[in-house]
């Protein structure tokens, strides 16, 4: 059955970027190396038309989450970085160029309405500023029977979160301590959660939740 699902990666003091985040340095001070764990896989690099990479736990982790994924919801700050009206936004047209590496409709929570963009290998960006529930509806239309993915940021995720609309975690807790930035779960209500699965690799742990009933 078709799951919405949270997948991101942690530090493992619980931050999803480091402070003092900018449209230059977007995950904060030292939050990139939240993603060190990905850079060099076969599967992520597949999808970023590099070529090359390696094939462990890692890559079929990832690469199992991406065969899942009909459809993708984000944040406006993980989209662009900005804020406010499009065309004072230095970043509009979003960080991944002509051919994104999503290639599935992504759905994108905003308080400012745009056109739907329509990028090269399969990737649509569609801005929904009527909330959560309305971006999840049109997600899970246009994922079919596949998953829905909530990529981020913090603030998109717990919106979710808080409206109880998150059937499964998967967290990727990278061995680093940021000691500041955005925690992913701050102000979040309490959810039972039943862990089903925990793969260890030297770069990451990826742990999967379901959200109890």
């Amino acid at each position: 059955m078709a799951v919405t699902t949270l997948d991101i990666s942690m530090s493992l003091d619980s931050f999803i970027a480091g402070p003092n985040q900018t449209v230059e340095e977007p995950l904060g001070e030292g939050g990139l190396q939240l993603h060190e764990w990905i850079f060099g896989l076969a599967s992520w690099r597949e999808r970023h038309g590099q070529s090359g990479g390696v094939t462990n736990a890692d890559s079929e982790v990832l690469q199992e989450s991406v065969e899942a994924a009909g459809a993708v919801v984000m944040g406006r700050r993980m989209f662009s970085g900005g804020s406010g009206p499009w065309e004072s936004d230095p970043n509009a047209d979003g960080w991944w160029g002509d051919n994104p590496p999503f290639r599935v409709p992504v759905f994108v929570l905003t308080s400012h309405p745009r056109d739907t963009a329509v990028m090269e290998g399969g990737t649509t960006f569609t801005f929904v500023t009527d909330g959560c529930r309305a971006a999840l509806e049109q997600a899970r239309s246009a994922a079919g029977d596949k998953d829905v993915s909530i990529a981020g940021g913090a603030n998109a995720i717990q919106q979710f979160l808080e409206a109880g609309l998150i059937d499964e975690l998967q967290i990727h807790i990278a061995p680093i301590l940021l000691g500041g930035g955005v925690r992913l779960f701050e102000e979040v209500p309490p959810v039972e959660l039943r862990r089903t699965r925990v793969i260890d690799s030297p770069a990451a742990t990826h742990l999967t939740f379901e959200i109890a009933d």
